[in-house]
């Protein structure tokens, strides 16, 4: 990567070592997109909180706890699929590809991807793309395990990180969004987002995301509200997150979080609830936030498929679907898709 078209982007390339570096926006950026995004979306009627918010250090600390909750089935069933799909995701991959991972994981579905990259490449080239710092220490967990694995770090949103690769180099790209992240946007935004995944890719690209599919009620509510409360704990600490970095007094014990799945429209719904009337400034993002008791923060949105819908998403958004792999329970998919 040329240093012109570095500095064109904004960020600037942190080298840790010969298979470790990264790029990161400066830091004004970062604080100023979160504030700005914070005050926009707190200030209307309907107060909402984007969910790639949760993720600051802690944030994530949590949601791996989250994972291996026996209410949270997704992180399971999914490395399940991915430990019975590796032979055929074999098929469709040759030494010449680099893997790009929306989210930065070092944990086993990470892994189950590099080990398949292992035995058909003697160099693994793999991009985390990750709004939190996290990045750097699961890169360093990953590098321990794979001393061929070559590291660049894209500390940003995805769609920035996705614009980054598109002008970083010619290399083919597996990019994977595991997780059933994508269920956290709304239609409209969710087909925008998989446009500029498919606006980005090269011809020879192949994309691989993880679905979440329609199930039994309890079944989903238990998932996004589990006995422990760790799920809660992830939720309020988005507050915290606001308090710490943007000078914001919210009280946790002010809020508590909520659950609960909308069946029309095919979703988790998460938010905070404040439990008494109250006041917050927010001096970063220059607002005084009124909150009546029982008024609802939106904090995230988690949308579940039928088969038949992916299926026309993928067509609408200009992908081509490679194959597909369910669990038994048929709970969850994973979708291999290509450019048109």
């Amino acid at each position: 990567m040329n240093t012109a078209l570095q500095k064109s982007l904004t960020y600037k390339k942190y080298v840790i070592d010969d298979n470790l570096q990264y790029f990161k926006p400066h830091s004004t950026k970062i604080e100023k997109t979160f504030a700005d995004e914070i005050c926009s979306s707190l200030s209307g009627d309907s107060k909402h909180i984007h969910p790639k918010f949760f993720y600051d250090k802690k944030g994530s600390a949590l949601f791996d706890k989250i994972c291996i909750l026996p209410e949270y089935y997704p992180t399971r069933t999914e490395i399940k699929i991915l430990k019975n799909l590796k032979s055929e995701l074999s098929e469709y991959l040759d030494g010449s590809f680099r893997l790009v991972e929306l989210g930065s994981g070092s944990s086993m579905k990470t892994r189950l991807i590099l080990d398949i990259f292992s035995k058909i490449q003697n160099k693994i080239e793999y991009f985390p793309i990750d709004i939190s710092e996290i990045l750097t220490e699961s890169s360093e967990l990953l590098q321990k395990d794979y001393p061929n694995l070559h590291i660049t770090g894209i500390i940003d949103t995805y769609e920035g990180g996705l614009e980054f690769i598109e002008k970083y180099d010619d290399k083919k790209n597996l990019i994977i969004f595991l997780g059933s992240s994508f269920g956290n946007f709304i239609p409209n935004e969710g087909k925008n987002f998989l446009q500029k995944i498919n606006s980005t890719m090269k011809k020879e690209d192949l994309f691989l995301i993880g679905l979440d599919l329609v199930k039994d009620k309890k079944i989903l509510e238990n998932a996004y509200d589990d006995s422990q409360g760790i799920t809660a704990n992830f939720n309020l600490n988005v507050l915290s997150r606001i308090n710490d970095e943007l000078d914001a007094d919210f009280d946790l014990n002010n809020f508590e979080h909520c659950a609960k799945y909308n069946e029309k429209d095919q979703r988790v719904e998460m938010y905070l609830k404040s439990l008494v009337n109250q006041s917050v400034i927010i001096s970063k993002a220059n607002i005084s936030l009124k909150l009546k008791q029982g008024e609802l923060i939106h904090t995230e949105h988690s949308h579940k498929y039928k088969i038949s819908q992916i299926k026309d998403l993928m067509e609408k958004t200009g992908f081509e679907i490679k194959q597909n792999w369910l669990d038994v329970n048929k709970h969850y998919a994973l979708i291999l898709v290509s450019k048109k």
